[in-house]
């Protein structure tokens, strides 16, 4: 395997160094049988958790705390994320094995949790040096991509006790609210699209599927990929997983999965838009084929998922503007909301999920 085209970690930001003297001695000791030194890197990508590789010897982990100033306790909470991987562990293969979870913030500011380090490649924005994608490999990674999450759509909430993690009835109602309430919380532009959409919601919501497990933030930088034949190894970032409609899931995906004719602030978050890939429409009638459930309502969920999405960039934007961190990232991410306002003003227009323009 060519090591360097696999998701590489690298100097830990400033800001978010972790190596206090008190936290190195705790993981010397509860990492006693693994020798070596301590060795710690971040891993760049993403918006939200902090994700650390944790080298000790020359054995590998990550390492998962919340971001400093984040308030959006659902969306940063490690109990909940690690017992979520734990409930996953023998019901669902594409995981991290979760080792242990600190749940104080006397170490490191905050608490965290340690899991197994998967190797493997991870797309972010851009295709890494040395690794070849025809049309064809997006083709099929599109379909796995699809496949997968039915796969995980598809588990017994109930056997599993992965039931213990949502509320399912009323899921789609208290998401729109909820979404639309944290929007204007964090609202920090006028942005007439986010209004306008946000009364659309309210008025359109379609009677709810069956629940299932649901990931909330499914996307391929969140996959961990074997990069020879593009089968997916991992699938991270389970802070916002629960239990509801599967197509609020879907509908999320459809939000982050740009195609060629959208704004650069939207390609920007990965490599959907490039050839080979399946459209939105076709992710869409993939899932359906797949899971056989209805997407009569398809529109509604893409709209939602763009909103969501909207709030999302809006709520780390809201804190990089109250000097809360110092990431440069961040102050793009008015356009990302102003990109996914647009989208989900389209698609209720054009009543279409794609080909707007």
């Amino acid at each position: 395997m060519n090591e360097n085209i696999l998701d590489q970690a690298q100097e830990v930001r400033p800001a978010e160094n972790i190596s206090t003297p008190a936290f190195l001695s705790f993981i010397n000791e509860k990492l006693a049988e693994y020798p070596g030194e301590i060795e710690i890197l971040q891993f760049p990508g993403g918006f939200s958790n902090l994700t650390y590789l944790l080298k000790k010897g020359s054995t590998e982990f990550v390492l998962r705390k919340p971001p400093r100033g984040a308030n959006i306790k659902s969306a940063h909470d490690m109990s909940r994320e690690f017992n979520v991987l734990s409930l996953l562990t023998p019901v669902f293969d594409q995981i991290p094995t979760p080792l242990f979870i600190h749940e104080e913030d006397d170490l490191i500011g905050a608490p965290f949790y340690l899991m197994e380090r998967v190797k493997g490649l991870i797309l972010r924005n851009k295709i890494p040096k040395g690794l070849e994608m025809t049309p064809h490999s997006f083709r099929k990674l599109s379909e796995n991509t699809v496949s997968n999450l039915v796969t995980l759509h598809n588990l017994d909430i109930k056997a599993t006790g992965l039931l213990q993690l949502g509320k399912p009835e009323g899921y789609v109602t208290r998401q729109v609210e909820g979404w639309i309430k944290r929007y204007f919380n964090a609202e920090t532009d006028s942005i007439s699209q986010m209004n306008e959409t946000a009364s659309w919601m309210k008025e359109n919501i379609p009677k709810e599927l069956s629940a299932t497990f649901i990931h909330n933030d499914y996307k391929y930088d969140n996959l961990v990929l074997d990069p020879a034949s593009f089968e997916i190894k991992a699938l991270l970032d389970w802070e916002m997983a629960t239990v509801g409609d599967p197509l609020m899931d879907l509908g999320t995906s459809l939000g982050y999965w740009a195609e060629q004719s959208d704004h650069p602030a939207l390609k920007s978050f990965g490599v959907t838009s490039l050839e080979g890939n399946f459209s939105r429409q076709e992710v869409a009638e993939h899932y359906a084929n797949k899971s056989g459930r209805s997407i009569e309502n398809i529109v509604f969920y893409y709209v939602f998922g763009s909103f969501k999405i909207a709030v999302i960039a809006q709520q780390i934007y809201a804190r990089f503007k109250k000097g809360m961190t110092s990431d440069p990232r961040f102050g793009s991410l008015i356009y990302v909301t102003k990109t996914c306002a647009e989208n989900a003003a389209n698609a209720i227009k054009f009543n279409r999920i794609n080909n707007f323009k």
